[in-house]
């Protein structure tokens, strides 16, 4: 899960990482409020998830509330590479001596964790990255020894930051990496770090994150219930939102065959012969992604159905159960249980193929409840040939 730069910042704040004061407001009169409470100069930042902000206008810096108003109400509404600016963040502006560049993220490549730092941080990373990058430090990270301070200022010193700067920067370093850790990221980064104006000869100047990006891993919700609160349901499909509220396994797709199995490679293996099947009836094609996992009840297949069914592209459902530690009796009656909640809402059609464990018991509900919508197939691809004809009619 992709988390807006406000967002970040609060995570930022809760593990005591140095930044700039600020608010998110969705008005240009808000900026104009926020701006007037910090009382110096600003910047109002668009919040979208995606970079290239700076490049594309959605960065201004404002020295008054009016310039904030002004700023916000051209930002307000910009789209920026398909993301419509829709709230703004207003923070203090700071002076800026140096930019740095520092990341933590899991490198999926090579099974580990990474650690990226240079010193010519900014808008310009991508092009440092391609052009010079012996000037950006790549340091891989023990998951069990982690990073502690003297480990954090040897990768700000691998990324040539200047020897004034390293203790201070390794001090940020350190606890980026424990936000990285304590929340389940997959990253965390932030560019630029920067390093403000000396003060004096023993002042090297201050260590903040001026800009920060934060994606957490939504498989480790279940140890964060408190991330719930980060969720964009604006632009998050209402379907997957009904989906995750009973904690299946779903992902839309553009589609007419509804697919529903249990265990992800079944499932993958499901959309795979459905979409192969709809070839030869003008091309329909898989609907979802809904895995409803390897020891349903009837009340998540009846969930699940639900979900799927709710979907007004959808014409037909294709579930596909080979029961191991899901039992076919409980899926048929989780398929019943949930014809008989809908009632007269349900009124496309499922076809249905079940094996393995309990399946003659599966089959036997099925067969008794008879419901019209219902057709039992016994094989996978011919239940995929019924369902993509269906889905043509």
């Amino acid at each position: 899960m992709d988390l807006f730069e406000y967002q970040a910042k609060e995570l930022f704040a809760k593990h005591k990482v140095p930044t700039t004061p600020g608010r998110v407001t969705d008005s240009a009169e808000g900026a104009k409020a926020i701006a007037e409470e910090i009382g110096r100069p600003v910047m109002v930042k668009a919040q979208v998830k995606t970079g290239g902000r700076g490049k594309a206008g959605g960065v201004k810096y404002a020295a008054t509330p009016h310039d904030a108003y002004q700023h916000a109400k051209n930002i307000l509404g910009l789209d920026i590479k398909g993301h419509i600016v829709k709230k703004l963040l207003v923070s203090e502006a700071s002076d800026i001596a140096e930019e740095y560049y520092i990341s933590f993220l899991l490198d999926r490549a090579n099974r580990s964790y990474l650690a990226m730092c240079s010193v010519e941080g900014g808008m310009d990373i991508e092009e440092v990255a391609a052009t010079k990058p012996e000037r950006l430090a790549r340091v891989p990270v023990s998951a069990v020894h982690g990073v502690d301070h003297a480990f954090a200022r040897s990768i700000a010193e691998q990324g040539h930051l200047p020897g004034e700067v390293l203790d201070a920067a390794a001090v940020t370093i350190a606890k980026l990496w424990e936000l990285f850790v304590a929340e389940d990221a997959t990253l965390v980064e932030v560019n630029p770090l920067v390093r403000t104006p000396p003060r004096g000869n023993d002042d090297p100047g201050q260590i903040l994150a001026l800009d920060a990006k934060i994606t957490l891993d939504a498989n480790a919700g279940f140890r964060h219930p408190e991330h719930a609160q980060f969720e964009d349901r604006d632009a998050t499909d209402p379907l997957e939102l009904k989906a995750k509220e009973h904690h299946l396994n779903y992902v839309k797709l553009d589609g007419q065959i509804g697919i529903i199995g249990n265990g992800a490679g079944l499932v993958m293996s499901t959309l795979d012969v459905a979409a192969y099947a709809g070839e030869k009836y003008g091309g329909v094609k898989p609907a979802n992604f809904l895995d409803i996992g390897g020891g349903a009840s009837a009340e998540v297949m009846a969930a699940g159905l639900d979900v799927v069914l709710s979907d007004q592209q959808v014409k037909v459902v294709f579930v596909n159960v080979f029961g191991g530690i899901t039992a076919c009796d409980a899926v048929a009656t989780g398929i019943v249980t949930a014809l008989r909640m809908l009632g007269d809402a349900a009124t496309k059609p499922l076809v249905v193929r079940l094996d393995g464990n309990n399946v003659e018991e599966g089959r036997r509900i099925l067969q008794e409840a008879n419901h019209p919508l219902v057709t039992l197939v016994p094989t996978m691809d011919e239940a995929a040939d019924k369902a993509a004809e269906l889905a043509s009619a």
